[in-house]
Order: C-alpha cells, then sequence, then structure tokens
C-alpha cells in the first residue's frame, strides 16, 4: 500500500489489514502519508479512529517505546485530540527541527480554531525554538512557504497571549526564515505590553541578520538599560562594536561587562583580543594564548585571534603562537 493510497482514504480497515493488524505499523504508514500530502485530512481520520479504538491498549505507550520519529507527528495529533494543545505544539516543533523538508504545519489540526485558541504562547515559543534545534538553513522561498501556517499560528497567539518573553523566543523562526517584518512584529507587539531585555535582544539580532549594524547596537544599548548587570549584553555589544571596527569600544564595553562577572573567561579573552588589536600590548596577545584553549566555540576563538594578530609591532613569534593555536582548532 502506498502513502498516496492512504491518502486517497482507504480507511483504518485497510490499513490495519496491510500492517498485520500492528497500530504502531498502522501509526507509521498513516504518518508516511502525511509526509507525502500534510493537508490531506485522511490520514488523520484514520488516525483518530485508531486512537479511539486502541488508547485504552496501551498505544501511546507503544509508540513511546517505538522511539521512532514517525510516531512524533502523530503523538501530536493524539495530544491535540485529548485536549493538550501545549504538548501537541511542542511535540510538532520537535519533528519539525528534524524534518523541515515536510510542512507538518500544514497539518489540519494545526491551524484548527480550538488549537490557536487553547495553545498558550509560552509552548508555542519553545514550539518555535524547536524548529531550530539543528540549525537547517530554512532563509529560502520553499521553506517559508512550509512555514506559512506556523507564521499565521505565531500572528493569532501573539495577539491573543502576548506575554513579552514569549514573543521575544516566538520572533527567532520568523527571523530564521528570513522574515524580518514578522519578527519586528512580534517585538512591537511584546513592547506595546512591557519592554523587557529579551525582546530588546530579539531586536538586536533581527537587526544583525538584516546586516544593519547600527540598529542592531542601539537595539544591544536599550537591552543594557534594562539589564546593566549582564555580563553577556556587554560581550555580545563589544562583539558587535569589533565587528564595525571600533575596538576602543568594545575594550570599554569588555572591562564593564568583567565589572560583574570578573572571572568569565570568555570576557577575560576578549578583553585580551581587543586591547592586543587596539594598543598592539604583547603581553595582552599572550593572555589571550593563555585563554584560547578554554573558549568554548573554536569560531569565536579563531576571531579574537584574527582581530589580535592584526595589531601593530607585535613580536611575530607571539602571532605565530597565536595562528598554531588557531590552525590547530581548525583541524
Amino acid at each position: 500500500m502506498s502513502n498516496q493510497s492512504v491518502a486517497a482514504g482507504v480507511g483504518l480497515a485497510g490499513v490495519m489489514a496491510h500492517c498485520g493488524g500492528s497500530p504502531v505499523g498502522a501509526v507509521e504508514l498513516l504518518v508516511g502519508a502525511i509526509a507525502s500530502a500534510p493537508a490531506a485530512p485522511e490520514p488523520y481520520a484514520a488516525l483518530a479512529e485508531l486512537w479511539q479504538d486502541r488508547r485504552s491498549d496501551g498505544l501511546k505507550e507503544s509508540l513511546e517505546e517505538s522511539g521512532s520519529l514517525s510516531a512524533v507527528p502523530a503523538q501530536a495529533y493524539f495530544l491535540f485530540l485529548e485536549g493538550d494543545m501545549d504538548n501537541a505544539v511542542m511535540a510538532l516543533g520537535s519533528v519539525t527541527g528534524v524534518r523541515p523538508d515536510v510542512a507538518w504545519g500544514a497539518a489540519p489540526w494545526f491551524g484548527d480554531a480550538r488549537f490557536l485558541g487553547a495553545v498558550s504562547a509560552a509552548a508555542l515559543a519553545e514550539a518555535c525554538l524547536r524548529t531550530l534545534d539543528y540549525g537547517r538553513d530554512l532563509d529560502s522561498d520553499a521553506m517559508r512557504e512550509r512555514f506559512a501556517p506556523w507564521f499565521h499560528a505565531l500572528d493569532v497567539v501573539s495577539e491573543r497571549d502576548p506575554v513579552p518573553e514569549s514573543l521575544a523566543a516566538m520572533a527567532r523562526l520568523p527571523r530564521a526564515c528570513g522574515r524580518y517584518e514578522l519578527s519586528f512584529a512580534l517585538c512591537d507587539r511584546a513592547d506595546a505590553v512591557d519592554p523587557v531585555m529579551w525582546t530588546a535582544l530579539a531586536r538586536a539580532a533581527t537587526c544583525r541578520a538584516m546586516g544593519d549594524l547600527d540598529q542592531s547596537a542601539a537595539a544591544f544599548e536599550r537591552a543594557l538599560l534594562l539589564e546593566p548587570d549582564n555580563w553577556s549584553l556587554h560581550l555580545d555589544l563589544a562583539d558587535l562594536r569589533a565587528e564595525q571596527g571600533d575596538f576602543a569600544a568594545a575594550a570599554v564595553l569588555v572591562d564593564q561587562g568583567l565589572e560583574h562577572e570578573p572571572g568569565e573567561v570568555t570576557l577575560l579573552a576578549a578583553s585580551a583580543a581587543y586591547r592586543t588589536r587596539l594598543v598592539g600590548s604583547a603581553d595582552d596577545l599572550k593572555s589571550l594564548i593563555a585563554l584560547a584553549p578554554s573558549l568554548a566555540s573554536t569560531t569565536y576563538r579563531n576571531l579574537l585571534i584574527d582581530y589580535a594578530c592584526a595589531g601593530l609591532q607585535l613580536p611575530p613569534e607571539l602571532v605565530a603562537e597565536a595562528r598554531r593555536i588557531q590552525r590547530s582548532q581548525d583541524g
């Protein structure tokens, strides 16, 4: 039996017969049909019938034990049928993160008024973050089309339940998809309720994704006004100033961050890198070389080394040592 024949409506009896009476096998076949035609109602009708017939027979437990990705869209739908909209959307977000090439959000239940009227902003925000868990490239026309039901859900739920922190998290999905205007709209809606640091941070990230570094810096500055003791924000803005070529401002911002978290290795390394670039300090370059192995992000380590090694009148042997660290990290 093909996925197409399931979508054409052979019914649950035909599916079960094909799967030898195995409910888990039936779920897998029906989810295959959904993956082929996510908006088709027939597989969901069969799933609903299966759930009605077998939920007392441990179907939920059997699906959980299977550990199969194909079980997750079915579990999301079953949670919807139970009225558990929050866990339903988070399950759908999880499978979407793994397989964003399938328009799982086109499921009829995902656009249903019962779902959109009950799911919380916090759960939808968490689901959006799960869609981004695997770092897939979503900035394309094809992906924007697949995620259109998500964008609709964001619009409806953010208006009904405008929790600023949740809306700021939601804004990450449209930003990843290149839907910057929706990301900004969510930030505007959040700010209308209560300006919080997370919204300013979301706005800064969206401006940066667009290449507008000046507006991004302005948004980071607003975030710092809201949480002036947040060392990470000082580092974020310092890194942005460095990207703009203003290493004096970057060094000052890192020093401000160190006032709040004096032992943070990332701040210490950034301070050493920016001062090396600014004044050609051999001592600061030595500090960066010592700190580099402790930095978690290889990409960030190498960026700091690039900045530092572009400083003037540095001892060639120290520059060579820093470059060796960089090359060993690349390998």
